[in-house]
């Protein structure tokens, strides 16, 4: 049966199989079925030709279009929320603050990088100034925490006027602790920041059809539930809080903010008044295309990165700023609130009546 199913097929290298395979031709049609693209891309290099976005995904130029006319650092007149996330690279930090009305309707006023590169266009690998460079620290970690020092002193620390003049300050700033050489220095930072009550460690989950919604945890006594959102009680050596959300869900709503039309309820806009000045940016958001998957019982939208795309960190900076304004209260308008609902005070007596029923 073998020799019938490989008729057609060569391979360069016929040892090139697992252990838990027959044959390379086995081994290279595993790597196939599990992302097509990225075959042809980086095992064949022949690159399928760049697809079209569907309905549900937004392009490059229509991201680059939605913006708002509004200076750059000036917050609209009808927010009343400000929050920042941070993404850490070893020699970057990426940033962006968004402005936030009660029902979701977002203004990016800010974004970049630090240190800042002095270019339209860069990407991670060919950064010119480095966070070794300008901060001068020792190794990897005394960079990162001098590098978040200065941003979030800058960022934090400073006002942000509002169109009627009134100055407003960043609320929530989440920084993120996944990547497994920063995750100590920046719950570190977190505990001894000037700004400790607005920075909070983050960690993004992937949630697919088959995992455990954030839904079905069970609550421990601290924990602090939002929507697919959670702030665990502290445990273990790091005496500091962090919130962990679900990336699947967030990735979805927050292009389903931008797809929002213009004047819009729920719409999400960038500052400037020129498509040309946020090219960089549209391409970071997308950087990452979803694959409708079902699984127990519910549909999920999984993210998963473009073999021809590199960067994405603008686009989880956005995401974490969406999970920072539903910490600090802001909703869809009409959505049903996901808080806890708080019981009423009962009497001494009326416990003793509901235990001797």
């Amino acid at each position: 049966n073998r020799a019938a199913m490989d008729v057609g097929s060569k391979v360069a290298w016929p040892e090139r199989y697992n252990h838990d395979e027959l044959s390379a031709i086995q081994h290279a049609m595993n790597l196939k079925l599990q992302d097509e693209a990225a075959f042809f891309a980086e095992y064949q290099n022949e690159p399928l030709p760049e697809q079209e976005a569907n309905d549900n995904e937004l392009t490059a130029d229509q991201i680059a279009a939605k913006f708002n006319r509004i200076d750059r650092r000036v917050v609209p007149i009808s927010t009343n929320h400000l929050t920042m996330f941070v993404d850490v690279q070893a020699t970057l930090l990426f940033y962006t603050v968004v402005a936030w009305e009660s029902d979701f309707t977002g203004y990016l006023i800010d974004y970049g990088s630090y240190p800042d590169q002095k270019r339209p266009y860069f990407t991670l690998r060919d950064a010119r100034s480095t966070l070794a460079t300008v901060t001068k620290a020792e190794g990897l970690e005394g960079s990162i925490y001098a590098g978040l020092e200065r941003l979030t002193g800058d960022l934090i620390g400073r006002e942000w006027r509002r169109d009627d003049g009134a100055m407003m300050r960043i609320e929530r700033c989440l920084i993120d602790a996944n990547w497994g050489a920063s995750t100590d220095v920046v719950y570190q930072f977190c505990r001894q920041s000037a700004h400790a009550g607005i920075v909070i460690p983050s960690h993004g989950r992937f949630v697919g059809a088959s995992s455990q919604p954030f839904s079905e945890y069970k609550r421990r006594p601290g924990d602090r539930v939002g929507h697919n959102w959670r702030i665990p009680n502290i445990h273990g050596k790091r005496a500091v809080r962090h919130v962990v959300y679900d990336t699947n869900y967030w990735k979805t709503f927050m292009h389903a903010r931008i797809a929002v039309s213009m004047g819009s309820r729920g719409c999400l806009s960038f500052f400037g008044t020129s498509p040309e000045t946020h090219r960089l940016l549209a391409e970071h958001l997308c950087a990452e295309y979803r694959v409708r998957t079902e699984g127990r019982g519910r549909t999920v939208d999984e993210w998963k990165q473009r073999p021809e795309r590199g960067d994405n960190h603008w686009l989880d900076c956005i995401v974490g700023c969406c999970v920072g304004a539903s910490m600090q209260g802001v909703a869809l308008s009409g959505s049903e609130s996901v808080g806890i609902p708080k019981s009423g005070r009962v009497s001494f007596a009326e416990l003793q009546r509901k235990r001797n029923r």
